[in-house]
């Protein structure tokens, strides 16, 4: 035991943890382990050539890592100039990015990489985390974009104008798909206006959900949006290398301008919804409630189609107002002329304090379009006004007119107020002229028949209807006048009527057996009755027809 103590005490000194598990417990109490150690006393002397062939090998291995160590040295320096020129490329890429004035930020997600940020903070959630790429470097030191979400290629939405049988289409607003051999830069363009024009599409398609009332409808990839009898946008997201599918070869750039508009519209309206998002997130907050706000419908559609649906009914009544004045005038009624007031909503006052910037020009759009047409009449003091009233954006929907009227000669008529379709439009302006030319007929003195030193006028007995007598001393002998008013024509009619007071109607009113019926109407035919060729006017009719002799 003591042997074996005495040698693993000895070996404690090079091998300690071997030595320890053979020593005794008292040995391990007593001495510590590597306090004994020998060593050799007077060795015998070494050879010369084994002393020479030491320092040989001792100079090799001294030669032998000094040349690993100077060669490491130099992989070492080679490798660190290639960082060096890898980080000035990557950082002067990503300076240049911020003196574009591109956002450059931590990522959230991956604290040690750098990302951009090109998307629209204000957008809906989805699209603004869409918005946030990293940089990453690649081994020469160029940028690498990284492509986790985003798109593919270039897409944007497309709006195509069906008029007929022609179909307009918009113009593309970005170039073809970014590669990777095109500069940083357009390749972060490009993905923020793919992820623009994504947005856009979701909203339209959203709003367009909502617009399922005013006969809007969207299928997978398609919205349709109805406008007139005639017309109809169709709205879908094509990539950047689609050209116009269905445009006339014969159209030039100026038939596509209404397409090129509404294109512009939808995405200036996107970018006012997202100020004013950053506006409503610049305020107060709201008091804290358990009811979650809900997010509204961009209003992207709706502008635009109440501006076409106004724009159609504003040519309508002008096309209508044309027409109906022409036929009075061809009758020779010297009517004053009518005048409108497109878009009088969209006018600025005088009185604004400065000019309208963006954003108000943009909420004036936003607003329900209104238009005024008025005139005078033939008969003094009478006039009218019909307001077009456009809105799609709150209640009442759709276009209504209200229509004014004054004829002092007819005191029992009254406005019509608010009118929906066109047609009771029509027949109300129709009538109000027709009651116009009645008052004008029934004014104008005529010389009588039977006693020349008075005077006799055509007596309005129902207006509303067109119907005038002339009123004869022989009660067989009553002359009625029958005007008729369309937008196409002006017509009257004379024929002589037998009855008690000489203005019965219906049952009561009986023509007379030999009596002839007078045709007059204007605008006259090419080829027209002979009675509509002798008169130049209706008053010239008027006047022919009370200084006939009554058979």
């Amino acid at each position: 035991m003591l042997a074996l103590d005495f040698i693993s005490l000895l070996l404690s000194k090079h091998a300690p943890r071997q030595a320890e598990t053979s020593m005794s417990p008292l040995l391990k109490q007593l001495a510590p382990l590597g306090t004994l150690d020998s060593d050799l006393v007077n060795p015998p002397p070494r050879p010369e050539s084994a002393i020479r062939d030491i320092a040989t090998v001792s100079r090799g291995w001294r030669i032998q890592n000094f040349e690993a160590a100077s060669s490491k040295l130099l992989s070492a320096a080679t490798r660190l100039n290639g960082e060096i020129e890898s980080e000035t490329r990557y950082w002067s890429e990503v300076l240049a990015i911020k003196d574009k004035g591109w956002k450059v930020c931590r990522h959230p997600r991956e604290r040690q990489a750098l990302a951009v940020q090109y998307g629209f903070i204000e957008a809906t959630p989805i699209f603004r985390d869409r918005g946030l790429a990293s940089l990453r470097r690649a081994k020469d030191g160029s940028l690498i974009l990284d492509k986790g979400l985003l798109p593919t290629g270039a897409r944007h939405v497309r709006v195509r104008v069906q008029q007929g049988n022609q179909v307009f289409v918009s113009s593309n607003p970005s170039a073809s798909g970014a590669s990777d051999t095109d500069p940083i830069e357009y390749r972060i363009l490009q993905a923020r206006d793919s992820v623009f024009e994504e947005e856009l599409f979701h909203e339209l398609v959203r709003e367009a959900r909502a617009m399922a009332g005013c006969s809007v409808t969207t299928r997978q990839n398609l919205i349709r949006v109805p406008v007139s009898d005639d017309m109809e946008i169709l709205l879908d997201l094509v990539d950047a290398d689609t050209h116009g599918v269905g445009l006339e070869q014969d159209s030039t750039q100026g038939d596509n301008q209404l397409a090129d508009g509404l294109a512009h519209a939808i995405r200036i309206l996107l970018c006012f919804a997202h100020r004013q998002n950053l506006r409503r997130r610049t305020q107060l907050p709201r008091p804290l409630t358990s009811i979650r706000p809900t997010t509204p419908e961009y209003h992207l559609l709706r502008p635009a189609l109440a501006y076409l649906q106004h724009l159609s009914h504003v040519r309508w009544l002008k096309s209508f107002f044309s027409d109906i004045y022409s036929v009075l005038q061809s009758a020779g009624l010297d009517m004053p002329e009518w005048a409108s007031n497109s878009y009088a909503s969209w006018k600025k006052s005088p009185t604004s304090p400065s000019p309208a910037t963006l954003e108000a020009l943009v909420e004036n759009f936003l607003r329900p379009i209104e238009s005024t047409f008025g005139g005078k009449l033939l008969t003094s003091r009478g006039s009218f006004t019909v307001a077009i009233r456009t809105n799609l954006s709150s209640m009442p929907f759709g276009t209504h007119y209200d229509v004014s009227l004054n004829l002092p000669s007819v005191p029992d008529l009254k406005s019509p107020g608010r009118l929906g379709l066109k047609d009771e439009v029509e027949a109300v302006i129709t009538h109000l002229l027709l009651l116009d030319v009645v008052s004008s007929i029934s004014s104008k003195p005529l010389p009588s028949t039977w006693d020349t030193s008075k005077e006799q006028t055509w007596d309005a007995v129902y207006p509303h209807l067109g119907e005038l007598i002339l009123p004869n001393t022989n009660p067989e002998k009553h002359k009625k006048m029958k005007v008729t008013l369309s937008r196409h024509e002006i017509t009257l009619t004379t024929y002589i009527v037998r009855s008690i007071d000489g203005i019965g109607r219906g049952t009561t009113e009986l023509r007379s057996h030999n009596a002839a019926t007078h045709l007059c109407k204007f605008p006259q035919s090419s080829y027209g009755t002979p009675a509509a060729q002798d008169y130049s006017s209706v008053m010239d009719f008027v006047v022919a027809e009370a200084s006939k002799g009554h058979p």
